[in-house]
């Protein structure tokens, strides 16, 4: 409910702060007075944009703060799915800058208009002339019907069932789509995968490859400058080997007498024996060298085939065939696995839809229970409201596919008047009728659902008399369960209410502001018989006024 409402250069108000009880609150005030500007004030609240027009003074930002108490609303869910602090007593505010940017914030945290647009769903229903077309909204209708067929814990279920059904219908679309896609493919990739795999590819064989090719390419080549290295190693009078051995004797014959000497003869012998290693390997290399045709056409036809497949599938190494490989062996597989999870989720829908179909079932026999009760009572409340004729009928339907809220498809058809053929509720029902009718159903709903605080603005337009004093009494009743504001200018609904509030206007210096006033006893008795007979107000109007008050 709507505790305290703060409202800072908004339109015609610079300030005003009030406090609200849980009951039925009246508000009165001549046309113009700006009942409207606090219903905008409160549209902001609930995440209405905004522009710079809603500031009285260009120069100084709006301030609009709403406390709710929402204990009883069970919010826990939408405050934790928006990382938003919960309070018991939950604070909304808005502002807008002269920039003309606005902020928003939930408990002092900062929100976007779509959370604070959700949010107030749940706190407040805003219900004028104009709001009563949701009454022709099949989905609210049915949303009414629920509510009195007491579905709520059938629905759960059921849209629990349902986000399944549709979460592994959507993988069953995707999965179909991407076997067609693989199918397609499978024998070209089967193909592939054959070709790759009879190469027999291992990591790091082209370079070891192309090694053994050059090699094997070049024998004479190879030989002759083995050979030649050998021969200046190792020549008996002038090889490099022999020439190393003299130096060494030379030097042995100096080292004694000096330090750096006996270090050039010993790098002397380190070369000698590096120099002896190296002819070595160069004879074990000459003695390997094969001349081997047969050996190196393999090679080259291994080779040949590599390039081959590096070429057709646009890649530069064995390692990465081999990663191709193994995705070509990975679809080929996921194309036979694909099979086995379309059919376990093809089974897995089967089985939900079952569900479905019982639950919806479930659901739709309540509804059906439901109807003769809601009718009876609207038709009664509508009796008390002038209506005495009115007569409804729901027709319900079933559709083959799961909706949002069942199976069924309703129809509310609406009569008037005897006599007359039922049509559908929102061809043949007037505006008048309409705001009867949905004050019916709000005050129905207030005892079967936790209604959020709603405001009743104008609704009894045209209606006076009897049929007034029975909308003030409808109001009057639903308070007992929710929170009921009335924008009223009928003094037998003004006169029902537990508190009563005053907009009016004001000339304060060179500016006009609204204000809004709670009235006292006195001042109440004043406002309904001026209500009652104009600015002159006649002492049988007041008589009438504390009448009706009392």
């Amino acid at each position: 409910m709507l505790t305290h409402l703060s409202i800072k250069n908004f339109a015609l108000i610079e300030q005003l702060e009030m406090n609200f009880s849980n009951k039925l609150s009246i508000i009165t005030g001549e046309t113009g007075a700006g009942k409207s500007i606090l219903l905008g004030a409160l549209g902001l609240v609930l995440g209405k944009r905004a522009d710079l027009t809603s500031l009285k003074d260009k120069e100084q930002k709006c301030v609009i703060e709403a406390h709710f108490k929402i204990s009883d609303y069970h919010l826990q869910h939408f405050f934790s799915e928006n990382d938003l602090d919960y309070e018991d007593l939950t604070i909304i505010r808005r502002e807008i800058l002269p920039s003309g940017k606005s902020r928003a914030f939930i408990n002092d945290s900062p929100v976007n208009l779509n959370e604070l647009i959700e949010l107030g769903d749940f706190l407040i229903d805003i219900h004028s002339q104009h709001q009563t077309q949701e009454l022709s909204n099949e989905e609210y209708q049915i949303q009414i019907v629920d509510a009195v067929a007491g579905n709520q814990e059938l629905l759960q279920k059921y849209n629990s069932e349902l986000s399944k059904y549709k979460k592994a219908k959507s993988e069953l679309k995707r999965l179909t789509t991407e076997k067609d896609s693989l199918s397609k493919e499978q024998d070209y990739n089967s193909f592939l995968l054959e070709e790759l795999l009879s190469a027999q590819l291992k990591e790091g064989e082209q370079q070891t490859l192309e090694e053994i090719q050059e090699k094997l390419s070049n024998v004479e080549f190879i030989r002759e400058a083995l050979d030649k290295s050998l021969a200046i190693s190792n020549e008996e009078q002038i090889g490099i080997i022999q020439n190393l051995k003299e130096v060494k004797t030379a030097l042995s014959k100096i080292v004694g007498l000096s330090s750096d000497f006996q270090a050039l003869s010993e790098r002397i012998s380190s070369v000698l024996i590096e120099m002896d290693d190296i002819a070595s390997e160069l004879y074990n290399q000459s003695e390997k060298l094969v001349n081997d045709p047969e050996q190196l056409e393999l090679v080259n036809q291994k080779l040949q085939t590599i390039y081959s497949l590096q070429k057709k599938h646009q890649v530069a190494s064995v390692e990465e065939l081999l990663i191709i490989q193994n995705e070509l062996d990975n679809k080929v597989v996921q194309a036979d696995d694909l099979e086995v999870t379309i059919q376990k989720l093809e089974k897995e829908i089967q089985e939900t839809s079952l569900i479905l179909d019982a639950l919806a079932g479930e659901i739709s026999t309540k509804r059906s229970n439901a109807f003769s009760v809601l009718t009876e009572k609207i038709t009664d409340i509508l009796s008390q409201l002038g209506m005495p004729n009115a007569r409804f009928q729901f027709e319900i339907a079933q559709s083959e596919t799961f909706l949002a809220t069942g199976k069924d498809v309703i129809q509310l058809l609406f009569s008037a008047n005897k006599g007359t053929n039922f049509g559908l509720l929102k061809k043949v029902a007037s505006g008048g009728e309409m705001s009867r009718i949905m004050l019916a159903v709000k005050s129905i709903l207030a005892n079967y659902s936790k209604l959020p605080t709603i405001i009743f603005d104008e609704i009894d337009t045209g209606v006076s008399g009897d049929v007034a004093n029975k909308m003030g009494d409808i109001m009057k009743q639903m308070s007992a369960e929710m929170q009921v504001f009335a924008i009223t200018h009928l003094p037998q609904i003004a006169a029902k209410g537990h508190q009563h509030y005053k907009v009016y206007k004001s000339i304060i210096g060179e500016s006009t502001v609204s204000q809004l006033k709670l009235l006292n006893e006195q001042e109440r008795i004043s406002e309904i018989a001026e209500m009652l007979s104009g600015k002159d107000v006649t002492d049988s109007a007041l008589i009438h006024a504390k009448a009706l008050l009392n």
